[in-house]
């Protein structure tokens, strides 16, 4: 008999012995139906747009959580700003781009991110994350464009 793996965003906090809240659930959905890792203010306006009641700590506290119980993970963006992306159940591990120009960050699914170096005696890896820098192909053009005027 497999184990029953949790596909509703509530059934998922459940199992991880959580406090069920219509912030986590909000916030998981969101970050299930992106396309790529979402900003603490790109998910707080997905709430908003929801009209689902939030503040900054409390989305903040449930990001945690969730980065916490392995749910999501953070991805290093720009400014000092952390990206967020659901963690899939399938434990693929991908890279990521990063725009330097715009500030997006994509999700390179063909691009595995399982390296993994030799490390020094008594060191353990528990993750590695790849994150190619650049210009996406929206500024790309804009550069190239700008650079023929």
């Amino acid at each position: 008999m497999s184990a029953h793996v949790p596909s509703s965003a509530r059934e998922l906090i459940a199992a991880h012995g959580g406090r069920v809240t219509r912030t986590r659930v909000a916030v998981i959905e969101a970050l299930r139906a992106s396309g790529h890792p979402l900003s603490h203010d790109e998910i707080g306006a997905e709430l908003a747009a929801a009209a689902i009641p939030h503040d900054r700590v409390t989305l903040y506290r449930a990001l945690e959580w969730l980065v916490e119980q392995g749910i999501a993970q953070r991805i290093a963006g720009g400014e000092r700003a952390w990206r967020f992306e659901i963690r899939r159940e399938d434990a693929h591990r991908h890279a990521h781009f990063h725009c330097d120009r715009c500030g997006q960050i994509l999700c390179l699914e063909d691009v595995p991110a399982t390296a993994s170096p030799a490390l020094p005696a008594g060191f353990e890896l528990d993750r590695a994350e790849l994150v190619l820098h650049g210009a996406c192909a929206d500024c790309g053009r804009r550069g190239v464009a700008e650079g023929s005027r």
